[in-house]
């Protein structure tokens, strides 16, 4: 038995004004001739198939496109949703797919039966059994009492996860053993999870989610399944310096700072109903990134090795400028440097220690010696607004913070 772990496509997913749909569409060409080539038999997508709630047209055709593709090489695919897909959005088509060899977990299921899945073969024989956990929202496991604490809530929600997992495991457990009495092949049993567990590395496009109160789940409180795929960390990893738990990771980049992480996805091999090995695939870059630091002077040396670009794409750029002195004409400067260049610059941004130099100049001023408005300026030159989108919010936000000091001026002088 062969399956494919991936987790964390995102698709939707506005990049800085960029859309992922050309990527996206790479990927799962790509993915497609890894299930053939390989004689896969079920890929398992551990949470996050959307990057919102509301995903657009396209990436919903994509998605959609993509599950008729699969019907037709005899793979079996498993969809769990993850904590930016809407349980409503995946439902309205579950029942749709399932005919075309597809099945969505949207949500934790009081029916027990309803997340233990069997996963079959390409002969169309029992390959292994799937506890199929997407992410967990508080209200699907516990109800909430009013007297408690922090931590006892924490403590709480963490046995109501662990024991959830426990209960669909011995489910699987059942049936396993009722194989083996019946003489049939042993068959593996698989778990699948979208959280943050203890001790995994993350990257800046990875919103914390937090379980209610949970922060992080222990590994030792997976249950003993011969394999554990999960979802939400987008840095591919094993967990707790396990072979058999681990992230697959997202397919491509969803920030900058993941642009030097080799992607890829698990292929995970079951010999004799026992967990064998796990292959990283590793994954083609669709879209050329890059980040560049350094100096104004080092930068434009960098961009000059654009000039021997050969790729049919431009590549997009994040540039951080490491200068003592406050720029203002900083993405002017960097305008003129690339104009020419087979680069798009979605990013431009000062070092951060740059940007704390130049508040910690400014701290010998007084409250006393500052207006409301110099001390809101003050507050906003310490964020960056580079694109149209954020000099938009930036002028939203002033409009907002000048109509709210008026009305407290206002209202104080009625006052007196």
């Amino acid at each position: 038995m062969k399956i494919l772990h991936t987790s964390d496509w995102h698709l939707g997913q506005h990049f800085i004004t960029k859309s992922r749909a050309n990527e996206h569409s790479c990927f799962m060409a790509w993915l497609l001739e890894q299930v053939e080539l390989h004689q896969v038999d079920a890929v398992i997508v551990a949470g996050d198939i959307f990057d919102t709630g509301t995903p657009p047209s396209y990436a919903r055709e994509l998605y959609n496109s993509f599950v008729v593709a699969m019907s037709k090489v005899n793979c079996q695919l498993i969809i769990l949703a993850g904590n930016h897909d809407s349980v409503a959005t995946l439902n309205e088509s579950k029942q749709l797919l399932s005919q075309l060899n597809t099945q969505v977990i949207s949500s934790v299921s009081p029916e027990l039966e309803q997340q233990v899945l069997e996963l079959k073969n390409r002969q169309g024989q029992l390959g292994a059994l799937l506890c199929a956990v997407p992410f967990v929202r508080p209200r699907d496991v516990m109800q909430s009492e009013a007297w408690q604490s922090g931590t006892e809530k924490q403590q709480r929600l963490g046995a109501a996860i662990t024991g959830h997992y426990a209960s669909l495991y011995q489910l699987a457990e059942n049936k396993r053993t009722q194989r083996i009495e019946e003489h049939a092949s042993p068959v593996p049993i698989i778990a699948t999870g979208h959280l943050t567990a203890l001790g995994v590395s993350v990257t800046e496009s990875v919103r914390d989610i937090y379980i209610g109160t949970l922060e992080a789940f222990p590994a030792n409180q997976f249950p003993a399944a011969d394999y554990i795929a999960l979802g939400h960390i987008h840095r591919a990893q094993k967990v707790a310096k396990s072979e058999h738990i681990r992230y697959s990771g997202s397919p491509i980049p969803l920030s900058f700072d993941e642009v030097k992480q080799q992607k890829s996805v698990n292929l995970v091999n079951f010999v004799e109903g026992k967990f064998d090995s796990v292959t990283e695939l590793m994954i083609p870059r669709f879209q050329p990134m890059q980040v560049i630091k350094g100096n104004l002077e080092g930068i434009e040396a960098q961009l000059a090795d654009f000039n021997t670009h050969i790729d049919s794409l431009p590549v997009w750029l994040s540039i951080e400028v490491q200068e003592q002195d406050y720029l203002t004409d900083l993405q002017t400067r960097i305008e003129a440097m690339t104009i020419d260049l087979p680069v798009e610059v979605l990013q431009v941004r000062r070092a951060r220690k740059d940007r704390e130099q130049h508040l910690h100049s400014e701290v010998k001023e007084t409250l006393s010696e500052l207006s409301v408005n110099d001390v809101f300026a003050r507050c906003l030159q310490g964020v960056e607004f580079t694109t149209d989108a954020e000099i938009a919010r930036k002028s939203r936000i002033e409009v907002a913070f000048k109509q709210i000091v008026e009305q407290v001026e206002h209202a104080t002088q009625e006052e007196k």
